[in-house]
């Protein structure tokens, strides 16, 4: 079972590394949202308290939903499989779908055409790229700002799309890492602060900063020893991450950043919002690529470090599954 479990994890950064993800219309994410998209207009009433209640009720539908066909699609493998057979083909199948919960490649290929596109000069097409990994409006972005958000959202999404998945997988196997990927999702499409979805996604908003609560800043303290590594300033990071870390409207954002921030010897603004660090706020590609490195190593610590130990002691404990 530790061998089975630690396999999983093993396979999925594996393949998160070499392929990254696949087409979107065969991702489960991409069908998480859809799922997401087709029930929110249900959701909508005049009434703020019946909107808010009808907003639970969609998470823990989706949640429901995601978490059962995973829990059935294992025993289906354990039905139609023989003993050595079942563990073979269980270690494919739920390496392949935790990857589908990660998103390193991913993230580093957006980055890196965003990169791309500001050596070409072409700065409407880094603002295009750049749009579809952060929520902020990017038409008037300068090169430098476009530099800055891209390692922002580095910083933020190792959370989100690498450590918060694995996290929950180390807890709760599978059906944790796909609920956590719904409830995130959820609070990506309909967790704004706006007149159009302040009641509907309150809940999957709070359900997100619960659940970030610890995935984020084990991340952060990570991303101090990532620095140590690849020779960074990590007593920069440190002390940044802890200065700053709580600087952010999110409560769980600033860390990661603050961290990335620091390592660098950078510092992050965004107008009346935050100024994470205290250093250059000039950014070059090799800040995104450096991000992008403390990305990688981060996320091996991280399964080193915080993952693999809780699959272990779970199951000592005999209270962990993978599925």
């Amino acid at each position: 079972m530790i061998i089975e479990s630690l396999s999983i994890i093993f396979f999925a950064l594996l393949l998160d590394f070499t392929l990254g993800d696949p087409k979107n219309k065969y991702h489960p994410t991409a069908w998480i949202g859809s799922l997401i998209a087709k029930l929110t207009p249900f959701c909508k009433n005049s009434s703020d308290l019946i909107e808010k209640f009808t907003g639970i009720i969609l998470i823990l539908s989706v949640c429901g939903i995601v978490a059962s066909l995973i829990i059935f699609l294992d025993m289906g493998i354990d039905i139609i499989t023989t003993d050595i057979l079942t563990i073979v083909i269980s270690i494919i199948v739920s390496g392949i779908l935790l990857k589908t919960t990660l998103a390193v490649k991913g993230m580093e290929r957006h980055a890196l055409a965003v990169v791309h596109s500001i050596e070409n000069n072409d700065i409407v097409a880094a603002r295009d790229n750049l749009s579809m990994i952060v929520k902020r409006n990017t038409k008037n972005l300068d090169k430098n700002h476009v530099f800055s958000g891209v390692i922002e959202s580095v910083s933020e999404n190792t959370v989100d799309g690498v450590t918060g998945p694995l996290f929950y997988f180390g807890l709760f196997g599978l059906p944790g890492a796909f609920v956590y990927r719904a409830i995130n999702t959820a609070d990506s499409m309909i967790g704004y602060k706006n007149n159009i979805f302040k009641n509907v996604g309150w809940f999957a908003a709070n359900c997100d900063k619960i659940l970030n609560y610890l995935p984020s800043r084990l991340t952060a303290l990570t991303m101090v020893l990532s620095a140590m590594i690849l020779g960074h300033n990590w007593q920069n990071s440190y002390k940044i991450m802890m200065r700053d870390g709580r600087k952010t409207t999110s409560p769980n954002a600033g860390y990661p950043m603050a961290a990335i921030a620091g390592a660098l010897e950078t510092r992050f603004e965004k107008l009346n919002h935050y100024s994470l660090g205290d250093g250059d706020v000039e950014f070059s590609k090799d800040h995104v690529k450096s991000a992008i490195s403390i990305m990688k190593i981060t996320s091996i610590i991280f399964s080193g470090i915080v993952v693999i130990p809780l699959v272990l002691l779970l199951s000592y404990l005999g209270w962990w599954v993978h599925a």
